[in-house]
């Protein structure tokens, strides 16, 4: 969660062209750098908008730093198959082989063709041919190199350095062999580039301003274990805001608890700017969307779920003063550290909408057939938000509202599982409005609509997405067997692996049912909506 904050503000897209004209240059990849230059290793997609940012950031950084820079360009791509393969498919493919044709052929202006491209990157790959052209790389030799087998092998050794580098976001960005994770404009890049000089430097980086001092308070509390990960937000937090200075602060001071109850948090660990923060407005829209009062704080919202005031539920002490211990304590009951073991149990947390939850609960079907007469529990749990007015999910409105009726067709068809015929049917086109086409064969509409529409739905929700709340699970789908362990999954065949793994003698864990998806949301067994 703490990373997934902060990428979401240095990520956000802004789209700023830079022409190809002016004498921008740079190394072709794989060159040596020589006696003080600086490396810089960039690993892109060429039609990744983030990357296609990060290579514009970069032009004027370039024509500052001149010689002293050993840019390296690098492309994100695997083979399957024999074939090449990108995430923007086979356009990209073909623009990522553009490119090296270019840094091959002519690496003094193959930056500048880069730089013409990202003026229209929808138009990638189509458009090599123009930029090739206008920054003056011989159209011949590029389409010699752009149509047969010697593109195809420039791009399979960069993506090989690519994957060597452990780069699988567009951009990865390595700076003197250390991942840089700071902001995306040519101010930022050159900064950090200038810190790496070991002798003389360039007279570009006597031209930089000293970073704005920010000052950062965390607050944190040694008796929560997750909390410990908290330092790791400070090297992220530095690269949003390089005049950086923090404090560590622990709940179990004076000082630590004057500061929680001046600031009105509930949970750490808590992230607190104070005013220096207006000193870097840059930054600060940077986080500007994360950021709530607090006090004569501004707090940064990092998923926080510790209460220091609350049981902790494996010290062997009474920490709230109720004069229950641990387990025995309310607070601890729906924690998977207390939560009593039901034997033949599954439970998935999903968003209705998420297509990585459709197919989970889509693999049920298969996987409660594999085990009838077994008597295998199964329960579906909602991941949402209650708010003052209503609740919020990632996929909005449309997504609340197929909550409501889902767990309205849990409460008044949950005989049998008689609810799962209508989520199976709703699936294939879970954003549809139209409902009601799936409220069949014994599962009447105006019960539903009567019970979505008022405050019953309301009420089943916000029962319905406690125990994900309890958990801590954000990420669809989520499962729970046996009321207990944790694990995921979107297939019948790994749904079954993991009940029969803590139910052995189960009759029909012999049997292999269906893997993976071949194609679509979750093919080769992985990922999720959220977390």
């Amino acid at each position: 969660m703490i990373a997934g904050v902060l990428a979401l503000g240095s990520f956000a897209c802004e789209k700023r062209p830079v022409g190809p004209a002016g004498p921008v240059k740079a190394p072709a990849a794989g060159k040596g750098a020589g006696a003080g230059r600086v490396r810089v290793d960039l690993y892109v997609m060429s039609m990744g908008p983030y990357g296609v940012q990060a290579e514009n950031a970069f032009a004027p950084v370039i024509e500052k730093l001149g010689p002293a820079l050993d840019l390296r360009v690098e492309f994100i791509a695997s083979e399957e198959g024999g074939k090449l393969v990108s995430l923007h498919d086979e356009p990209e493919v073909k623009g990522d082989i553009a490119q090296l044709c270019a840094a091959k052929i002519a690496p003094d202006r193959s930056y500048r063709m880069i730089l013409c491209q990202n003026q229209t990157p929808r138009e990638i790959p189509d458009n090599w041919e123009r930029c090739a052209k206008e920054v003056g790389i011989d159209i011949e030799a590029m389409r010699r190199c752009y149509t047969t087998a010697e593109g195809q092998d420039l791009l399979r050794v960069s993506a090989k350095r690519a994957a060597a580098a452990k780069a699988e976001g567009s951009p990865t960005i390595h700076i003197a062999g250390k991942s840089y994770e700071g902001r995306r404009r040519a101010s930022d890049f050159l900064r950090a580039i200038c810190a790496e000089y070991q002798s003389s430097k360039p007279a570009a980086c006597a031209e930089l301003k000293a970073p704005a001092p920010v000052t950062v308070t965390i607050l944190s509390d040694a008796r929560c274990k997750p909390c410990a990960q908290i330092e790791k937000i400070v090297p992220q937090l530095k690269g949003v805001f390089p005049g950086l200075k923090h404090t560590m602060l622990d709940y179990g001071t004076a000082e630590g608890k004057k500061l929680y109850a001046a600031t009105g948090v509930k949970h750490l660990p808590a992230v607190f700017f104070d005013t220096s923060l207006d000193g870097d407005p840059d930054g600060m829209k940077e986080v500007q969307q994360f950021l709530r009062p607090a006090g004569t704080y501004r707090q940064l919202l990092i998923g926080a779920k510790f209460d220091p005031t609350g049981e902790i539920c494996d010290n062997g002490k009474d920490d709230n003063g109720d004069g229950k211990v641990d387990c025995a304590d309310p607070q601890c009951k729906q924690t998977l550290l207390c939560r009593p073991e039901t034997k033949k149990r599954l439970d998935v947390f999903v968003m209705s909408q998420c297509p990585y939850g459709v197919r989970a609960l889509d693999a049920m079907k298969e996987v409660l057939r594999n085990f009838a007469g077994q008597d295998v529990g199964f329960g579906v749990h909602y991941i949402a938000t209650a708010t003052p007015t209503g609740f919020r999910s990632l996929h909005g409105q449309p997504e609340v509202d197929e909550n409501i009726r889902g767990v309205c067709a849990m409460k008044h068809y949950g005989a049998r599982l008689k609810y799962l015929e209508y989520i199976w049917c709703r699936n294939p086109s879970i954003a549809d409005a139209d409902w009601k086409p799936c409220a069949r064969n014994g599962i009447d509409p105006k019960v539903i609509e009567a019970c979505a529409t008022g405050p019953e739905g309301r009420r089943l929700l916000q029962e319905n997405i406690k125990l994900a709340e309890a958990l801590g699970v954000e990420a669809s789908p989520s499962w729970l067997a046996n009321n207990q362990f944790p694990f995921s999954g979107i297939d019948a065949e790994t749904i079954k692996k993991s009940l029969c793994q803590h139910n052995p003698g189960l009759k029909g864990c012999d049997k292999t049912l269906s893997g993976p998806p071949a194609e679509g949301p979750g093919a080769g067994g992985g990922g999720s909506c959220g977390n």
